[in-house]
């Protein structure tokens, strides 16, 4: 089993990136299992997304809560079963939306207790460039969905990133360069 991470900052393209790649793995035969955090089918990613709207401290560290506990949900429920890929979008890189200098422990603490992968992709996208997207795409924003919030949370997940075993992708560029760039990376899986 592979385990496949697809992560970065909102609009930097992770959920449209793991459902190329799924359809891809899935056309190459392979059982393929995608999760994208928070997700909506049970109470911690629901809940995880409720707090994203809301704002203050209080709301900030619910929705990372809810987040982690989502994320390991996910890992117990699904890591375990027959797949050759699991997909997961957002899995560590939701510490990097903590305080400073909080965010780096709990980055230490979860990538030394659960499953990491010579597979994990950060999607690095400007600021500028998340901002745009996100003013363009949606009708409400999150608490990090503006530019201060995306600066502040590129900084430090870039930062966790050096420290892991991310491949850095540029998700500036097209989707159809980044899911070369993913693709490539990921050869060896297709053969």
């Amino acid at each position: 089993m592979v385990l496949i991470v697809i992560d970065g900052l909102d609009a930097s393209g992770k959920s449209t990136q793991a459902l190329s790649l799924y359809r891809t793995l899935k056309k190459n035969a392979k059982m393929v299992f995608l999760r994208i955090h928070p997700s909506d089918d049970n109470l911690f990613g629901v809940k995880a997304r409720q707090f994203l709207y809301l704002t203050g401290k209080s709301a900030h560290f619910a929705s990372a809560f809810f987040y982690m506990l989502d994320v390991i949900r996910s890992i117990l429920l699904y890591s375990w079963q027959k797949y050759d890929c699991i997909i997961f979008v957002r899995y560590l890189m939701g510490t990097a939306y903590l305080p400073s200098p909080i965010h780096t422990i709990a980055y230490q603490f979860f990538a030394s207790t659960v499953p990491t992968s010579d597979f994990m992709f950060f999607l690095d996208v400007r600021p500028e460039e998340a901002d745009r997207r996100i003013r363009q795409t949606r009708d409400r924003f999150e608490m990090f969905e503006n530019l201060e919030e995306l600066e502040k949370t590129r900084r430090k997940a870039l930062s966790l990133a050096q420290i892991g075993k991310w491949r850095i992708i540029n998700a500036s560029k097209s989707t159809r360069d980044v899911e070369n760039e993913i693709t490539s990376a990921l050869e060896p899986l297709f053969y």
